[in-house]
């Protein structure tokens, strides 16, 4: 079985370039497919012409989850 797919902003970015996984479509695609995020979870993340597969971190400085591709 694959990694889940969850719609991600690729231009919501942190300094360091991992994706902020806290805008509307990405908690619309967790919260229908059942997913908690938690750290080293493996997720495909897609937009309408870009799809990745990244590791899931928790920022404890900024208390929400991202991604590193």
């Amino acid at each position: 079985m694959g990694n889940s797919k969850v719609f991600a902003d690729f231009h919501n970015t942190d300094a360091q370039g991992r994706l902020r996984l806290n805008c509307a479509g990405t908690i619309a695609d967790l919260a229908k497919q059942k997913i908690q995020l938690q750290n080293d979870r493996c997720l495909t993340l897609y937009s309408e012409d870009l799809e990745v597969d990244g590791v899931v971190q928790y920022s404890r400085k900024r208390r929400y989850h991202d991604s590193r591709k």
